[in-house]
């Protein structure tokens, strides 16, 4: 007898057909197949559930199979599979009524079927094999939103067998809410930090990652929670995506899903493993929970080392692998990540009041805990100079999050029609993500524009990621002018001038990138 289930890699389902055995012999119940030791104590839970609803136990040798036997399995999920296919060699349930369901839940001792993770990936792995899934009574609302598929979702054993006996029918559940979206923090509580404000605005069109630098209370952490207020909303693609992410970790509350981006902003003593994922059942990172959202890094010279340079890997890939000894995890990780941190661990850097006694030396020697190679694949580098007094006498902003979340809508539908006119992939659909023929084909570079490029490479040592992350980054700006005027412009001198701006963290590095008095007027308009 055989019952199909599935076992998890990653957010990914794997089939797996669990297969029965009675035989004669000595008593003994055995349950093989690489399981880890979840599915080895299952043996314990189905023999108590049976015992709670009254059944008898067979008294012959019985031997489980969960095929294919190479495939790593981990977690309590195999409970319902094992009791059912135990079921239907009893002759309990029809011998047929299992043949064209998915089956995933766990057992506790009085037969009822309790919650477990990833109903949502199961769900979607058992519509792509034709079948239907019987769930948990608490997940078949998450389970439904994957579409047209045949769901049961017993409270009990009972339940289940008085379905498959006809006393009793079960019925589809719904799919859950989609729940109400947050009320974001808005830009208008932000007093001065312009050109940081404006920094913000560009990394939101094109999924560029930035970087805040400045003393504390300057407002780095503030402009950061804002971003989500912002971006727009997620859609039906990436939110069947990140829900599926977030099934893996148990975040899905009764199957609600929400439009809202993700923030995740982990404190800086979080491991490698909490940020990239792992651990002992390979549990999605903080960096794959922010799927299609936003990761922000507070404190960013205060994380190891080790979690820091872990993320070169997926800021490029967009994925990210767990890497074990007999198996490979992958979880996608398409974040945009956002930084602040302080000039010194004295905090105020080397210029003002509370300026630090020990500079350049303590600038130099905080600012290298994070590797050259992860700064390179920030595009946005932002100085945030603390607030005056002037600032904040001023009145709140007449502009707010709601007028720049505008502009960021057109100048990302921009990018999403032009990449439609190319063909080019889902993936490379924003600007922070193009690469190849398809960068070179959005990004046309007037005369001027890359003759100021070369300049500033030539002068600053611009690595090649560099060059490729400034093309990008000038293209966001040109379609957020092109959004405003609607006329499409290729990249001009001026749009290329203002993003080498972007590419620093201290003025002097500034000073060195882009020595063009026209880019520095251009910016002082701003």
């Amino acid at each position: 007898m055989r019952v199909t289930t599935i076992a998890f890699e990653g957010a990914e389902a794997r089939r797996v057909e669990a297969e029965i055995q009675l035989t004669g012999g000595q008593v003994a119940f055995s349950i093989v197949g690489l399981g880890d030791k979840a599915v080895a104590e299952s043996r314990e839970r189905v023999r108590g559930a049976f015992a709670g609803l009254g059944l008898g136990w067979p008294g012959k040798r019985i031997v489980v199979n969960l095929a294919p036997a190479d495939l790593p399995k981990e977690g309590s999920h195999f409970d319902l599979p094992i009791a059912l296919a135990l079921m239907s060699v009893m002759g309990i349930i029809p011998a047929d009524a299992l043949d064209n369901y998915v089956c995933v839940g766990e057992l506790k001792l009085d037969g009822s079927i309790g919650a477990i993770t990833g109903a949502l990936p199961a769900a979607m792995a058992a519509s792509s094999f034709g079948m239907g899934l019987i769930c948990p009574e608490d997940n078949g609302r998450e389970a439904a939103w994957a579409g047209d598929v045949p769901i049961l979702a017993p409270r009990s054993l009972i339940a289940l067998i008085n379905h498959f006996k006809g006393h009793s029918l079960l019925s589809r559940p719904e799919p859950g809410e989609i729940s109400l979206p947050s009320k974001p923090m808005d830009l208008n509580e932000v007093k001065g930090q312009e050109l940081a404000k404006r920094a913000l605005e560009i990394a939101a069109a094109g999924g560029h990652n930035l970087l805040f630098v400045g003393p504390p209370g300057s407002g780095k952490s503030m402009l950061a929670q804002r971003l989500p207020g912002i971006l727009p909303p997620l859609t039906s693609r990436e939110l069947l995506e990140t829900s599926q992410i977030w099934s893996m970790a148990g975040l899905l509350n009764k199957g609600e899903l929400t439009r809202d981006r993700p923030f995740r902003s982990p404190h800086h003593s979080a491991s490698m493993a909490a940020l990239t994922g792992g651990g002992l059942r390979a549990k999605p990172g903080e960096v794959s929970l922010a799927h299609n959202g936003v990761l922000f890094l507070d404190e960013l010279p205060e994380f190891s080392p080790q979690a820091l340079d872990s993320l070169r890997q997926p800021l490029e890939t967009s994925e990210i692998v767990v890497a074990r000894a007999n198996n490979h995890i992958k979880y996608p990780a398409r974040v945009q990540l956002v930084a602040a941190m302080n000039p010194c661990r004295c905090g105020y850097g080397g210029v003002g009041k509370g300026a630090c006694g020990k500079a350049p030396k303590c600038l130099r020697d905080y600012q290298g805990r994070v590797s050259g190679p992860l700064m390179d694949r920030i595009d946005l580098q932002i100085d945030v100079p603390p607030v005056t007094a002037a600032d904040m006498a001023l009145p709140p902003p007449v502009e707010g999050s709601k007028e720049v979340a505008a502009r960021v809508m057109a100048a990302r539908e921009t990018q999403i029609r032009r990449a439609e006119q190319l063909g080019l992939s889902s993936d490379n659909t924003l600007n922070a993500t193009a690469y190849g023929a398809g960068l070179d084909a959005i990004s046309p570079l007037d005369n001027t524009a890359r003759d100021l490029l070369t300049q500033a490479a030539q002068q600053s040592g611009l690595s090649a990621r560099g060059w490729t992350r400034c093309v990008r980054l000038a293209r966001t700006i040109a379609d957020l002018e092109s959004a405003m005027s609607g006329i499409s412009t290729p990249i001009l001198r001026r749009h290329m001038a203002e993003a080498l701006i972007y590419r620093r963290t201290t003025q002097s590095e500034g000073a060195q990138m882009v020595s063009s008095p026209k880019a520095a007027s251009f910016l002082a308009g701003h």
